[in-house]
């Protein structure tokens, strides 16, 4: 069965999956290029989110609370959400894996900061290897550069989400190096564009995966949904 994947730009990204919906760092309301998207019609089923800044925490709260969605967070933040009134967390740390009943999520390294927006300890950013139905996606939040992408490569990645913004996250030229130790079937950027700090080429960071890679590029403009 195809996932489809809706993209609200950023590193927001909706995932269906056989008619469920896993909603990653869904940074909607106050993102510039979400614009148009009402986050009281967005679906979830299960909540993702990457590390506790504010522009991947986003409308975790409001949306959890609408539809009764699991929120799959670091242990610090599933404390924090708790006492924002979210009802369904589940915690982890790197290494460990949340088992859902359509697709599990195993939390990885990244390299960032993490506290929300009110000061409170966000705990360490961290990334997931998601599997459903036998394919396996790397959504490596917001990262740098590391050399262990190569251990996470050796999964199997189907489609690997990596940021190429740059300033906060690596840029253009460390996201095909990270590719390379990624090696995955198709790749999607993800955490450009959005304020002026992280604009970039995305056309010319797609001709470089070509020219550099072994992967497929998937570029889409926001609130566009693909197949994969």
């Amino acid at each position: 069965m195809p996932i489809t994947v809706k993209w609200f730009a950023h590193s927001a990204f909706l995932l269906t999956i056989n008619g469920r919906h896993l909603l990653i760092d869904p940074f909607i309301s106050e993102n510039p290029l979400a614009e148009g998207t009402d986050i009281r019609t967005v679906p979830a089923d299960i909540i993702a989110v990457t590390h506790a800044h504010g522009d991947h925490v986003g409308d975790t709260i409001a949306i959890a609370k609408r539809t009764g969605a699991t929120v799959v967070c670091n242990f610090e933040m599933g404390n924090w959400f708790e006492s924002q009134g979210v009802k369904q967390v589940e915690r982890g740390n790197p290494g460990g894996t949340y088992h859902g009943d359509f697709v599990s999520l195993k939390w990885t390294a990244a390299i960032h900061t993490s506290s929300f927006p009110d000061g409170s300890n966000g705990g360490e950013a961290n990334g997931f290897i998601i599997t459903a139905d036998d394919r396996k996606l790397y959504f490596a939040g917001d990262t740098t550069l590391f050399g262990d992408m190569e251990l996470i490569g050796d999964e199997g990645i189907d489609v690997a989400f990596v940021p190429i913004g740059d300033t906060y996250t690596m840029g253009i030229d460390d996201s095909i190096k990270a590719i390379k130790l990624i090696r995955p079937r198709y790749v999607i950027p993800m955490h450009y564009n959005t304020f002026p700090p992280i604009v970039q080429d995305v056309t010319d960071w797609a001709e470089k995966v070509n020219r550099e890679t072994d992967a497929q590029p998937i570029v889409n403009d926001p609130g566009m949904e693909f197949e994969i």
